[in-house]
């Protein structure tokens, strides 16, 4: 077993304050992601899972054993940088093989685990090459090789894919998943490209300002964001936010249209995504100010009573800036947020 249990774990530079009394659970075998943009301290705190960084308070758990005193070559990890860090004077073996090596473990037992997990990586026809002659995702998969190799309880990745252009990126991630999965592997992995998140995790940890703000599954995330920075964060375009005022009676008035909503008497945020309204003839009454094209889909900028907010349509209707468009949004997919708190009501 490998879970990882994170207790009340708080880091300062000095002044700053990088990670505010983090609780989180990972269990066996799961691949969670920590996501946010930089600065908010998910780097930070998969270091001190690595021990890499020592937490200024708090407690590090891996596999039902207290590991915040140990080195990190004895918590059972294994780690996967931005930076591939492959030795060009090695071959992609003796690149993968490097910490069995450095074990002292038998020649066999060394080319069991290289040969296995270059298998798992498709790179087993790559073994005698020297980094020079690989590409940047071929030496990204010596990097992970590397680590599973080691036979490790938990993997921590950090931004491991940002080096690789967008189309190696992809089949990366595909490949990290299946591996993973195969392997049995605990995984961290840090990231700002909320695709990756959406695409790799079992669940996200979403960061802000040094604090989990929701721990969830990707669909959970998106479809019911914990707080508004959440809301806002996640999604391509993200969430549209506008003010709403309660009318009495679980009604609300939103940009002059009444809708049904939560039962409250202090003003809130009304949010919807962009895909979650469509065409109608009673709603929102929006001002199209910019129309793209995106293929199957068009990405409308419409302006509701001065906010600016977005919709995605079907490319099939004809819409041009300037037109009056009456937007109704799906009420199932509505959240509602208290502007004081900035945390879901509903």
């Amino acid at each position: 077993m490998a879970e990882i249990q994170i207790k009340n774990v708080a880091k300062t530079f000095g002044t700053y304050q990088a990670l505010h009394d983090i609780n989180l659970t990972i269990a066996d075998q799961e691949f969670m992601v920590l996501l946010g943009a930089s600065g908010c301290g998910k780097t930070t705190l998969l270091r001190i899972v690595a021990g890499l960084e020592t937490a200024t308070t708090g407690e590090i758990w891996i596999g039902g054993r207290r590991v915040d005193h140990l080195a990190p070559k004895d918590r059972g990890i294994a780690m996967v940088f931005q930076n591939y860090a492959v030795f060009p004077h090695m071959t992609v073996f003796e690149n993968i093989g490097f910490g069995l090596r450095m074990q002292k473990l038998a020649n066999d037992e060394v080319k069991r685990r290289v040969e296995r997990t270059a298998t798992l990586m498709h790179i087993e026809q790559l073994l005698n090459r020297y980094s020079g002659e690989l590409s940047g995702g071929q030496r990204q998969r010596v990097a992970v090789a590397r680590a599973l190799a080691m036979e490790p309880d938990v993997i921590l990745m950090d931004e491991p894919l940002s080096n690789l252009d967008a189309l190696l990126r992809m089949e990366m991630r595909a490949e990290l998943k299946g591996v993973l999965a195969e392997s049995k592997t605990t995984a961290i992995y840090v990231t700002h490209d909320q695709v990756e998140a959406m695409s790799m995790a079992d669940r996200i940890s979403v960061m802000h300002q040094g604090k989990i703000v929701q721990a969830a599954s990707p669909i959970e995330v998106y479809r019911n964001p914990a707080a508004e920075f959440v809301a806002g964060f996640i999604g391509n375009p993200p969430m549209n936010f506008l003010s709403a005022t309660p009318a009495g009676n679980g009604k609300w008035t939103v940009a002059g249209e009444t809708l049904d909503g939560p039962n409250a008497t202090a003003p809130l945020q009304f949010a919807i995504r962009p895909e979650d309204m469509q065409l109608a003839d009673t709603g929102l009454k929006a001002t199209a100010k910019v129309v793209e094209p995106l293929g199957a889909h068009l990405l409308v900028t419409c302006d509701v009573n001065g906010t600016m907010i977005r919709a995605i349509l079907d490319s099939d209707h004809k819409v041009k800036p300037g037109d009056v468009l009456t937007l109704a949004p799906q009420p199932d997919r509505v959240r509602w947020f208290d502007p004081q708190t900035t945390l879901a009501v509903a």
